[in-house]
């Protein structure tokens, strides 16, 4: 069996609104549909989760996704699509 890694794939920040889940849905839906996006659909071990945060600089909100991955295609996606 080989190891999996969670690794955050995608964070986007949020004013203070009434409903973030439903604002979030917006940058979430073109997230997915970036070369990015569709790459981690196809490839992550699971389906990719989505969390909220407070985010105290801004008052707001900071969402990440997270996604896991096994072996060669955790190296792949560090190798294309991680930021420094």
């Amino acid at each position: 069996m080989e190891e999996t890694k969670e690794v955050v794939v995608h964070t986007f920040t949020m004013g203070d609104v009434e409903d973030p889940d439903l604002y979030a849905a917006e940058p979430l839906c073109e997230w997915q549909k970036s070369e990015s996006g569709k790459w981690v659909m196809e490839n992550a071990v699971e389906t990719p989760m989505w969390h909220r945060q407070a985010d105290p600089l801004s008052f707001g909100y900071k969402f990440l996704i997270t996604a896991k991955f096994r072996g060669a295609k955790l190296t792949e996606w560090l190798l294309r699509h991680a930021t420094v």
